[in-house]
């Protein structure tokens, strides 16, 4: 259990759990002692340099209270935790490339095919097959024996590549020292569960394995995503305690999550058929639920055909004694009549009385704020805008923090004229664009409903004394959702950006396919600042002036990499976009393992493709289409570079995807992305800074006196007691609830 465990606590806090005794000596993860404490100074020492290897560095208090411990108990953390940070950055696979001297030596195109079909013909295997394609004018490359595979080992590769030279601007990520471990996991399990935001798929994974762990324990005061208390009560109904069901999709959600489906609800779930107490325990949920409340009944409606099947498996005729769960399944088969929220407003709508579907979506405040764009351009007079703002106004304390941030947003980018794209992204990251095509919101109106939301934020946030920002902070975008983000290392949410600083940029991308052969392809498409195309490094263009291709990798069955080197300094564009095709073969939710990263070095640092210290970001590929775009690099009017993160997926054909064809779309989606503005930690600081607030902007080296509330990259090494820090991997604990 502590190897299963103990890595959350680290991906999620960078904080290593030290086990301390009753008396302040070491025990084992049971409890039991493990030797002598004060003789690991020297395995403490040897961890903290094999760290170093892969970017990584022990703080001065954990290396201190590691030298503390036994040698051996420092030895197992040590093996624990290399073998989490390795995957943290990437480095737990062999990362080979096609070209044993990438960067150098990689050949022009169309050099290396005609090289490639000579050696066919070279073949006695091949040759007969080779020219009697020639003879038609077309030679399939997958065809050719040398094409695509590997042509040497990696323990080949690392001896043709020069030593890494260490450089200042490697990254070094900081270590820190955590408590006991069943005090990190609560902690943890607290925070995920308390979450205001929803979690990604990663995190939703780390929350059911938590959630099995400390249900008997602490609880959060509240769960307010419904996806949470899903995988919460999908726990506590394991160890018989208590369920925390208010409406009858909450008893879904539980429903799905039992059956290993989509607590989101997003995708239809297989159900299976549950033991009679998990039957009963859900129908009397539902009964509960309709008794204290028959009017939500109505909510049926909005997922009745999960409720059809659902009620095939629990059989809710043989439960006489819950006479109203019953009822949740003849309204999703239309033998009983409940009118539902949406229906009542829509009715309203269509006979023009906005004055009083307004009054009806006030006992609903959420869902008036998510219609508020359109309630505004359906009203017709002044008046029936004013009404719109002011039931806004009187709501906005009633409404999540969350949708508060989300529709200040959507306001702020409604000042643009009309004509401009729109872009849409679902929950699973798939992307597409289309013309805006709705009339303009009123200004006066937009802007008084953003003064509102405003006010009503600052009056949720805390008021600190003493405020202590990393100015690289107030350009990430707030999470106001997990699923615009990916697990990984460095990952920020999606519209944040990022400052890049490195002469050579290196995309990478690792796939290892599960079954069938898989064929993944990495481009960079440059663009111009008009978003035409200006050119593309790919398989089919494997140097330019910018950089080079590592070469085509066609199949993975132990795992395959693909590299693009990219001088900066030579880009011709405006925008840098790498892209992950699918050319053949599983999707990215299919392969056994993928993901994709970016290596910022200097010029002269030589070293192999994959060097681990030099990784800036490391994120898994997980969505839902054929081509991933998981962010773009931006060239500003001073000349440095930045990077826009989107996380996004593009449908794409079923096979054959390439840069030169879908170019067009990705510059189209581009656009609409990279024009929107999203809120940002910057405006979350703005509203916080109080008359009564001292604010100063973070060096990166001097550590405050008194306790403080750091915002940054990165937590400083020393900070006095007392400090709350929040840093990308608990920015969620910023959103207001």
């Amino acid at each position: 259990m502590i190897d299963r465990l103990e890595p959350l606590v680290l991906r999620h806090t960078f904080r290593i759990p030290l086990p301390t005794g009753p008396s302040g000596g070491p025990t084992g993860p049971s409890g039991e002692a493990t030797g002598p404490a004060g003789e690991g100074a020297t395995a403490a020492r040897q961890f903290d340099a094999v760290l170093l290897s892969v970017g990584f560095k022990l703080s001065a208090e954990l290396l201190e209270r590691l030298s503390g411990l036994p040698g051996e108990t420092v030895v197992r953390i040590a093996g624990r935790t290399l073998r989490t940070v390795r995957e943290l950055v990437g480095d737990h696979v062999q990362h080979n490339a096609y070209f044993i001297g990438f960067p150098a030596n990689v050949p022009d195109t169309v050099d290396f095919w005609m090289a490639c079909v000579a050696e066919a013909l070279d073949d006695e295997e091949t040759s007969s097959a080779t020219l009697k394609q020639l003879r038609t004018g077309v030679v399939n490359l997958l065809d050719l024996p040398t094409y695509g595979r590997y042509q040497h080992t990696y323990a080949e590769l690392l001896a043709a590549q020069d030593e890494l030279i260490a450089a200042a601007g490697d990254r070094l990520t900081v270590l820190h020292a955590g408590g006991e471990l069943a005090d990190e996991l609560t902690a943890l399990y607290l925070a995920l569960a308390g979450s205001v935001t929803p979690l990604s798929e990663e995190h939703q994974g780390d929350l059911r394995a938590l959630a099995e762990r400390c249900v008997d324990g602490p609880q959060p005061e509240a769960i307010p995503v419904r996806e949470n208390r899903a995988i919460v009560n999908q726990a506590r109904m394991k160890a018989g305690s208590g369920l925390l069901l208010d409406t009858v999709t909450d008893v879904l959600r539980l429903a799905c999550a039992l059956s290993d489906g989509d607590v989101t609800l997003t995708e239809p779930t297989r159900f299976r058929s549950p033991s009679r107490p998990v039957r009963r325990a859900l129908l009397a949920g539902l009964d509960s639920v309709i008794a204290a409340s028959p009017a939500k009944l109505a909510d049926v409606h909005a997922h009745r055909e999960a409720w059809k099947r659902l009620g095939e498996r629990l059989h809710p005729h043989e439960y006489p004694r819950l006479p109203r769960a019953a009822e949740v399944f003849a309204v999703a088969r239309g033998e009983l009549k409940a009118r539902s929220f949406d229906s009542r407003v829509e009715e309203l709508l269509a006979e023009a009385n906005l004055l009083d579907a307004l009054e009806l979506l006030k006992s609903a405040p959420g869902k008036l704020f998510r219609a508020l764009d359109r309630l505004l351009r359906m009203a017709l007079t002044q008046e029936e805008r004013d009404a719109v703002v002011a039931a806004a106004e009187q709501v906005a304390p009633e409404v999540s923090g969350r949708v508060v941030l989300s529709v200040r947003e959507h306001l702020h980018n409604r000042a643009r004229d009309t004509g401009e794209l729109r872009v849409f992204v679902n929950r699973r990251g798939r992307a597409w664009v289309t013309d805006d095509e709705r009339s303009i919101v009123g200004p006066a109106e937009r802007d008084r409903l953003i003064a509102a939301l405003d006010d009503e934020t600052r009056r949720r946030l805390p008021s600190p004394e003493r405020l202590l920002v990393d100015p690289d902070m107030l350009d990430v975008a707030l999470p106001l959702s997990g699923k615009a983000t990916a697990a990984g290392l460095g990952v920020l949410p999606r519209g944040s950006l990022s400052t890049v600083e490195g002469e050579l940029l290196r995309f990478f991308v690792y796939w290892k396919e599960t079954e069938q052969r898989t064929d993944f392809d990495l481009s960079a498409l440059m663009l111009n600042a008009d978003y035409s195309t200006h050119s593309w490094l790919a398989y089919t263009a494997l140097t330019d002036v910018e950089g080079e291709h590592s070469g085509d990798i066609t199949e993975a069955p132990d795992g395959a990499s693909e590299f693009i080197n990219l001088r900066l300094g030579a880009v011709r564009g405006a925008f840098v976009v790498p892209q992950v095709n699918i050319f053949a073969g599983e999707g990215f939710e299919e392969v056994e393992e993928s993901f994709f990263g970016f290596m910022l070095r200097e010029g002269e640092q030589l070293g192999r493709p994959f060097e681990p210290r030099t990784v800036r970001m490391k994120s898994e590929l997980r969505g839902a289409g054929r081509v991933a775009l998981p962010l773009v690099f931006l060239r500003g009017e001073d000349g440095a570079w930045r990077a826009k993160w989107l996380h996004l997926y593009l449908k794409g054909s079923p096979s054959a995807n390439r840069v030169e064809e879908n170019r067009v779309t990705v510059a189209n989606l581009l656009r609409g992305i990279v024009e929107r503005e999203q809120l940002t930690v910057r405006h979350l600081v703005g509203l916080m800074t109080g008359e009564a607030t001292t604010v100063t902007l973070w060096d990166g080296e001097t550590i405050p006196d008194e306790p403080v509330t750091f915002i940054g990259m990165r937590r400083p090494a020393e900070l006095p007691a007392g400090s709350l820090v929040v840093t990308p991997e608990n920015l969620r604990d910023l959103i207001p609830a």
